[in-house]
């Protein structure tokens, strides 16, 4: 009887987030460590967008950086929130 050999590939995307930052900003900077520390853990990515130069960003965030988004939502400004983060995840996977 000759062998059967089955083979199975899964594609499974990690969850892209959005972090809107600023240049020197000391909060922006907290939050882009935390998140490149729970990158693996967690299974998503980071793209980090800073907002100086661009009016429609300032416009947007302004005040409010860093934001750490996914897609449209908010996930959190200010201060990684650990559970918003996880929950969002969790949502999109």
């Amino acid at each position: 009887m000759a062998g059967f050999f089955l083979s199975v590939t899964i594609n499974v995307m990690s969850v892209k987030l959005t972090l809107y930052s600023r240049t020197g900003c000391h909060l922006c900077e907290d939050m882009e460590r935390a998140l490149s520390e729970l990158e693996a853990e967690l299974d998503f990515n980071t793209e980090t967008i800073l907002i100086e130069n661009n009016r429609g960003l300032e416009q947007d965030w302004g005040t409010k950086v860093p934001v750490l988004t996914l897609g449209k939502d908010i996930i959190c400004e200010y201060f990684l929130d650990r559970v918003a983060l996880s929950k969002a995840i969790a949502e999109h996977s």
